[in-house]
């Protein structure tokens, strides 16, 4: 029986559960020293004196870093980075090379100590002084002065720009106004860190709460001048990241440190400088408009979002969904980007799609209660089987099954048409729902796959886990692919010395490695079905390769089980102590997010699985079901049930699949109800510093959340057939919310979250 899809629980589950996992910041070596950094106290400005003096001598200091006389790193240089694989930079700022401040809370000093309290001490008592100039601290100050850029990551930004206008004018029925989402910050539980180790002067070892060991390693080498390989990240374990992790110079600072001090050197960032270090959801000012005919067809779709940048050209693109749900003869999807002097923003759980799901899944509600339509055959009446922007058929879709089987699931035929129909008590109780989507991403990988004399395998990549089993998954893919047990196969991840896997983002690492990890157990299968046939002694000589099938940990021939060898007995016979494949897979259409070394044989891919996005869309679909009781006296809004269905291509594990979607879906409760990160408006620096007042769902906030998946392989985008699931679940959890909300009480809120002085104020 295939083990793929089985809901096995996380081989790596019991090491974590009992602190065997060893995190970042968890390791130690002799000697080492423990570095805090100094941050800006202003928005904006220059550093004109460091009194370090007096922290030289305070208990424990070893040293006082800052641009004085901190490493000189290689300068910016997007074209020589690009080469170098070190251009994807969560801001591009190298640490301490020069005086200017550019965001409240930046990095400007590093103090190295025996202890980190030591460090720590001293840190908060070292006097900087400063040039201040008046910084952008507020997005609506500032969009009158924005920009319209042409490009986001390599597609065009501004589409149609215009051509909505005439459109929406003739339309019988239309649609516009605003949807506004704050600024959101990751919070993993793991805080960001990272251990620094030289051997010599040009070999680092990284120890690095990383989303990407090979992006890391990249990034150092480059900015140090170090050879690639010679710098080796190692993140055997993660805890969590939602696009925060590994693409943020905090690396570079401890390894200045470390080369300062000569001795090995850890960095752990506190909870408060997650807040202002390592990226954060811009916010977003969302105008959407929709026009349909008389009969409630969709005739144009305008989606205009205002947001911001700083130090990187990386905005929140809410518009992406904009471009791929529904069918419209026009749609017009453009951006306004202001500077603000902030922190950079960055790539959070499913960008641009979690605020801008809000904000069209809300329009298009809007849109069927205006000509009295039920929200899901609205969608059904304008749903669209092909890419509507490009004209590619969808890889493999089945949002129409994602609907129907969340309806009678969720029982959406008792939900009223017109709001305030039910009550429970004193609560008034609403029904909404709302369109999932999420690009269903493919990049190169290479995977190794080592068979040792005892029939154990070992199966190693540079990929990482960061909480989505990884690791169990990978097993599972194996244990098929060789026809051995799970139990047997031992997962090795997290070393940027394995063969290398995409950056574990963008819901790919499942569609990426798995087609490599599964190329390499046939190179290896392969090579033991020669060494049987070439063997005199073994049932299977001289047969056809063609003939031979697997399973149980031997070979047989197809039809005949009696005719069999096993993997131990071909080794054994072959005096070989091991036996070892390398695989490298890649889409048709290019690498995505990685460019693989010539370490593994790369596998010649089908036309007919070939990721090809010149010829298919590749996306995956859900649909979101909320129930809502509302306080009508206070505000209170509480989610009491919700149902999610996925169409992600073949699941691979129910149970981690099940356990990512329901993460996804309390990120979306979160997004909806409680969580924000407000800013001092006269000085621009976070004034919600930690988890006490940067709210986030806690059990009694999560309601019972119903999961279902399609489960049907996607034929087109690998040999596997799966698609990521990491960040769909928490695509249109905030409107189904918003929507369940004007159903019980009549009141449409458009501006997240919806806590509940928003509540009275509409």
């Amino acid at each position: 029986m295939s083990e793929t899809g089985k809901p096995i629980s996380r081989i790596d589950g019991r090491m974590k559960v009992s602190g065997k996992a060893t995190y970042s910041a968890e390791n130690n070596f002799p000697n080492i020293a423990y570095a805090f950094p100094v941050r800006a106290t202003i928005a904006k400005g220059r550093i004109v004196s460091i009194d370090d003096a007096v922290i030289q001598k305070e208990p424990g200091v070893i040293a006082v870093i800052s641009y004085k006389n901190a490493f000189k790193l290689k300068p910016l240089d997007m074209q020589a980075q690009a080469k170098a694989g070190a251009a994807f930079l969560g801001e591009n700022l190298p640490p301490l090379q020069d005086n200017v401040v550019h965001y409240p809370g930046q990095f400007i000093a590093v103090i190295v100590a025996e202890t980190y309290e030591q460090a720590r001490t001293a840190a908060y008592k070292l006097k900087i002084g400063y040039t201040s100039e008046k910084g952008a601290v507020d997005l609506k100050t500032e969009l009158p002065n924005s920009e319209k850029p042409k490009m986001f990551m390599g597609e065009e930004a501004q589409v149609n720009d215009g051509k909505a206008a005439a459109p929406l004018a003739a339309a019988s029925h239309k649609v516009e106004h605003t949807y506004s989402t704050p600024v959101e910050h990751h919070h993993p539980m793991e805080p960001h860190a990272t251990v620094a180790v030289w051997e010599g002067t040009d070999k680092l070892t990284l120890y690095d709460a990383t989303q990407g060991v090979g992006f890391t390693g990249s990034i150092a080498a480059y900015f140090l001048g170090l050879q690639k390989e010679n710098v080796r990240v190692i993140a055997p374990f993660v805890g969590g990241g939602f696009g925060s992790k590994g693409l943020w110079l905090h690396t570079l600072l401890v390894a200045m440190a470390a080369k300062a001090v000569g001795r090995p050197v850890k960095l752990a960032l506190t909870r408060q400088m997650m807040q202002t270090n390592v990226g954060h959801r811009a916010s977003t000012i969302q105008r959407v408009a929709l026009g349909t005919d008389a009969v409630g067809q969709l005739g144009v779709v305008r989606h205009h979002t205002g947001t911001y940048n700083n130090l990187t050209q990386f905005f929140e693109p809410s518009g992406k969904q904009s471009l791929v749900l529904y069918q419209a003869p026009q749609r017009e999807v453009t951006y306004n980007v202001a500077h603000l002097d902030r922190s950079a923003p960055t790539f959070m759980r499913a960008p641009g799609e979690t605020p801008g799901t809000f904000a069209l899944e809300s329009a298009m509600d809007e849109m069927a209660y205006q000509l009295k339509v039920d929200p899901i055959e609205f969608r059904i009446k304008n749903h669209t089987t092909k890419d509507p922007v490009k004209g590619h058929d969808f890889s493999s879709e089945f949002l129409l099954d994602c609907y129907r089987i969340g309806a009678e699931h969720f029982g959406w035929s008792s939900r009223s048409m017109e709001p305030r129909q039910k009550r429970h008590g004193k609560y008034l109780v609403g029904y909404g729902m709302a369109t999932a989507t999420y690009p269903g991403g493919r990049s190169a990988a290479s995977v190794k796959v080592n068979m040792n004399a005892k029939g154990d395998v070992t199966v190693m990549t540079a990929s990482i886990d960061i909480g989505t089993g990884t690791y169990t998954v990978l097993a599972q893919t194996a244990a098929d692919a060789l026809g051995v047990p799970v139990n047997r196969i031992d997962v090795k991840i997290g070393d940027s010395s394995f063969p290398p896997a995409p950056l574990a983002g963008g819901s790919q690492t499942t569609a990426s490695i798995h087609p490599a990890a599964l190329d390499a157990c046939v190179l290896l299968r392969k090579e033991l079905t020669a060494l049987a046939i070439a063997d005199p002694n073994s049932k299977l000589n001289g047969r056809n390769p063609d003939d031979i099938d697997h399973a149980d940990g031997k070979l047989f021939v197809k039809g005949d089980n009696s005719k069999s060898d096993t993997y131990l007995n071909i080794l054994s016979r072959a005096k070989r102590s091991e036996i070892e494949a390398c695989a490298t897979t890649l889409p048709i259409s290019g690498a995505g997010l990685t460019i693989p070394s010539a370490l593994c044989t790369p596998s010649q891919t089908p036309p007919e699985q070939n990721s090809d996005v010149k010829q298919y869309a590749f996306h995956s679909f859900g649909a979101q079901f909320a129930e809502v009781w509302v306080d009508e006296d206070f505000g209170t809004i509480r989610v009491k049930r919700f149902t999610s269905v996925q169409d992600v291509g073949r699941i691979m594990n129910e149970k981690t699949a099940r356990s990512q979607v329901i993460g996804g879906v309390i990120f979306g409760i979160g997004a909806a109800l409680m969580e924000a990160t407000e800013y001092d408006k006269r000085w621009g620096n976070p004034v919600t510093r930690t988890l006490a007042d940067y709210h986030v769902p806690v059990h009694l906030d999560v309601p019972p959340i119903d999961v279902h998946f399609i489960g049907k392989p996607d034929p087109h985008i690998s040999p596997i057939g799966a698609r990521g699931i990491g960040e769909i679940g928490i695509t249109g959890v905030s409107a189904a919310i918003a929507n369940a909300v004007f159903n019980a009480t009549g009141k449409r809120l458009r501006d997240l979250p919806l806590t509940p002085e928003k509540f009275f104020d509409v």
